[in-house]
This record gives structure tokens, C-alpha cells and sequence, in this order.
């Protein structure tokens, strides 16, 4: 570990510079406006893996944003690791809660302050630093390949498609992704779960126009109240979500299974104080950390209609909308889970006015092995960087093409993220340690080191 370490503090500025220069392209999938970003940032991350000692590293061309591939066959009988990440980023709205420009990466308290500086920016460039310094010392000891993608906060449509056809040229005998999160730096964590998504957007309709509010009111149905009522009655109030058949398919744990899941370190009234809430909410007869990684869940994420500009304009809005969330856990079926929340929200909506479920984009839960050989590399290299074994966690995010890695190239996955659960993804203000960076970079050929022994 000595030699990984000084490499590390010998080119530690470099690699921040690197990243930082990574976290200025406002590489965002979801506002087609970035194209051009999205290229450059690409193009950076492919000339990036050829200076790390990549071969064969392509732009390659999607029917939507590129994705990067490289790769360093050292041998045909050593075990090939793949590793996945991407690099396009959220919306950085509302820009005006960001305390420093998001696209400008700031340091504060041994933070990286930046939009994608944990998501995934971060967290997939450690593993081009590792490749570079195990490159550079010969140390080498799987082969390796990457692919890098440009669409995965809008759901990855076209990853399928490439994944399809460049089954050989992907072919592994693992997956790698860091982008997802530990418990905190004292206590290292794997994760070995992440749940489904369903995404839609509900529109509810009334009147051909805004109506003044109060020559109509109170006589024609009001979009934005129907739209308030039909999302409270999706929960009841043990907030238990109420479409039927929602829960037909979830695999209930054991007993044990739930207490070994709640052992792990977890200080709720910490949790409350982080997010400044008095108290937390949820399905009853489950505990946070079960709410967050192994019940399904139901969540607004965004809703408006009428007027929301400044000052008062009394209208009736002739439309109102919302962005719903479904987190699945095994074996839900997001299809099933679309079609189950379509019908249910069409049918409880009253005559008064009309409703569109409008899918969006959606993947599988997936539960990754604690006892195969590529889960105990990635145990043992954590517990050299940390002095202390991990432990296995389930995710409450989703990353919907580790199902689809499973599919397509029968691989197992592991989640070596080294982010944490405060570091506001998705949110204004996203940061990413510098130590969490660097001790990614220091673990990763660990990995590489302790996959290729056990694999022998």
C-alpha cells in the first residue's frame, strides 16, 4: 500500500486538477442545449484513458449521447474486470440555493463542491487514476475495460442497445461501479442491493384555458387541486401506498435478514439534525435504513401548474402536472408497476377531468452476491484501505443497467462506491471528499490485485 500512497501524494494536485477540470463541462443528458458539452466531455474522458495507457479507446457514437470504451488486454488467460460509469450529470437547478457556481469546482472543508462531484464524475475517475498508476508501476494484474456513458440520469436509453451489440468486445468476468455510497469514512460499506424505478409524469386537464378564479371557481373542477388529491390518497395512513397489486411481487425478509440489515451504524436523531427535520416519515412497521433499501416507496418529485411567478394572478389553471418516482425492490417488475399506477390513477380521477400517464424511463432491482469471488476481492481491498471489514448495505438509488449487464452479458456486479448519503446528490451544493477520492484511488488496484489471486 506504501507504494499506491506515495504515488498518490506525489500527483495529488494533478489528479484534483484533472477532476476539476472533468466538473466544468456542464455535461447535462436531460437539457438537449448540452450537446456540445456533452461531446467535449466525452472526448476529455477518452483522451484521458489514452494518456492512462488505454488501447483501442473510442468515442463511440449513440442514437443519443456517446459512449467512451477503452481497454488493456494484458493477457488472454487472466480474468477481465469491466468497469462502468457515467458522465453526465443532473440539472444544477435551482442554481440560486448553490452556495458556489456548480460547474465550478470549489473547495471547502476537504469537499469538492460541483455538480456530478459524487455523481459520477468523481467516483468513475478514480478508477482511470488507479489504471494509470497501475500502468505505471507494472502492477497491472487483470485486464481491463471500460465504458463510460453519457446517459444514465435520463435512464440510459440507448446503452441497451450498444450493450446488444458489442456483447464480445464487453465481454468480462466482473463489473465495477462506483457510484454508489458507503456509511461513512469510520465504517467502510458494500452495497449489495439497489432498487427498481418507475419515472412517469401525470398531467391532469380541466377547462380549454386558465379561468379567472373568481367567475369560475368553485363551478368548474381546478386541475391543481384534483392533481393534490388524487397524490395524498396514493398513500394511506400507515403510508402504505395504495394501488393495487403494487405489492403483489415484493419478497418480504426474514426476520434475521432484517435484523442483521439494521445493525449496521445509524444514528437517527444525527439523520433528523443533517436534514433538519424533527421527525422522519414513512411506511409504519419499518425502520429507516428498511425504508430506504429494501421496501418499495411512492414520491413526488415534482408538481406545478397555474401561476407560480411573482406577485398574485387569481386564476383557475386549465392544467396541472407531476413528476412521480416509484422505487422497486426484488421481484417487482417496473412494466407491471407503470401499468399498475396508469390504471389505478386513471380510474380514480374523477369526470371532472381528464388524465394522461405519460411513462418515462424505468430498470430493475437487482441484488448482487456476497460470496462470490469478485465480492470478497472488494471486501478484502476495503479492509486494507480501512482497517476495518465492510458491510454489506442495500441501496435505496437505482443503477437500472446492472440488471441489464446481468441480461446481456450474464456478469455479476459490484457496487464499490465511495461516496455518502450527505453528499447531496441530485441537490444543490453535491460534494465529494478529497479523502474519499483519493482512497478510492488507493483500493481500486487492491481490488484488482486480490480478484486476480482468488480467481486463479
Amino acid at each position: 500500500m506504501s507504494m499506491i500512497k506515495d504515488y498518490i501524494q506525489s500527483n495529488q494536485d494533478r489528479f484534483l486538477e484533472e477532476l476539476f477540470t472533468l466538473l466544468r463541462f456542464p455535461s447535462i443528458s436531460a437539457d438537449p442545449k448540452y450537446k456540445e458539452d456533452i461531446i467535449k466531455t466525452a472526448e476529455f474522458v477518452a483522451q484521458k484513458l489514452k494518456d492512462a495507457g488505454a488501447d483501442n479507446v473510442e468515442v463511440c457514437p449513440t442514437a443519443g449521447n456517446p459512449i467512451v470504451y477503452g481497454e488493456k488486454i494484458i493477457a488472454p488467460n487472466l480474468p477481465t474486470v469491466l468497469v462502468y460509469g457515467h458522465y453526465d450529470v443532473q440539472p444544477a437547478d435551482p442554481i440560486e440555493l448553490w452556495d458556489t457556481p456548480p460547474f465550478e469546482p470549489t473547495i471547502r472543508d476537504g469537499k469538492i463542491y460541483a455538480r456530478g462531484a459524487a455523481d459520477d464524475k468523481g467516483q468513475f475517475y478514480m478508477h482511470v487514476k488507479a489504471f494509470e498508476y497501475m500502468m505505471s508501476q507494472n502492477e497491472l494484474s487483470c485486464n481491463i475495460k471500460f465504458m463510460i456513458e453519457g446517459e444514465e440520469e435520463v435512464g440510459s436509453a440507448n446503452l441497451g442497445t450498444f450493450v446488444k451489440e458489442n456483447k464480445e468486445r464487453l465481454t468480462n468476468d466482473v463489473i465495477v461501479i462506483s457510484d454508489t455510497s458507503m456509511i461513512s469514512m469510520e465504517q467502510p460499506s458494500l452495497e449489495t442491493g439497489l432498487r427498481g424505478l418507475s419515472y412517469v409524469e401525470v398531467e391532469v386537464t380541466g377547462p380549454n384555458r386558465d379561468l379567472h378564479s373568481g367567475v369560475y371557481g368553485g363551478a368548474v373542477a381546478n386541475p391543481a387541486t384534483i392533481l393534490a388529491k388524487l397524490i395524498a390518497s396514493l398513500h394511506d395512513e400507515n403510508n402504505h401506498i395504495t394501488i393495487p397489486g403494487f405489492y403483489d411481487d415484493v419478497i418480504e425478509l426474514t426476520e434475521s435478514e432484517r435484523d442483521a440489515l439494521n445493525k449496521a451504524p445509524f444514528d437517527i436523531e444525527v439523520y433528523k439534525k443533517d436534514l433538519q427535520v424533527t421527525d422522519v416519515w414513512g411506511e409504519k412497521g419499518y425502520t429507516t435504513i428498511e425504508r430506504t433499501g429494501i421496501r418499495p416507496t411512492l414520491e413526488v418529485n415534482g408538481i406545478w401548474g397555474g401561476y407560480i411567478g411573482e406577485g398574485a394572478k387569481t386564476v383557475l389553471p386549465s392544467k396541472a402536472y407531476a413528476k412521480i418516482s416509484m422505487r422497486l425492490v426484488p421481484n417487482q417488475d417496473s412494466n407491471r408497476i407503470t401499468e399498475l399506477f396508469k390504471n389505478h390513477f386513471e380510474k380514480i380521477a374523477p369526470s371532472s377531468v381528464k388524465v394522461e400517464v405519460k411513462p418515462h424511463h424505468g430498470g430493475e432491482p437487482v441484488v448482487t452476491p456476497t460470496d462470490s469471488i469478485a465480492y470478497k476481492a472488494a471486501e478484502k481491498a476495503l479492509e486494507e484501505a480501512f482497517k476495518k471489514k465492510p458491510i454489506p448495505t442495500r441501496g435505496g438509488g437505482s443503477i437500472p443497467i446492472v440488471a441489464l449487464f446481468e441480461k446481456e452479458l450474464q456478469s455479476k456486479t459490484v457496487l464499490l462506491g465511495f461516496g455518502l448519503d450527505s453528499d447531496n446528490l441530485h441537490s444543490p451544493n453535491e460534494k465529494y471528499g478529497i479523502e474519499n477520492y483519493l482512497k478510492g484511488i488507493e483500493t481500486i488496484p487492491s481490488f484488482f490485485k486480490h480478484f486476480a489471486e482468488l480467481s486463479k
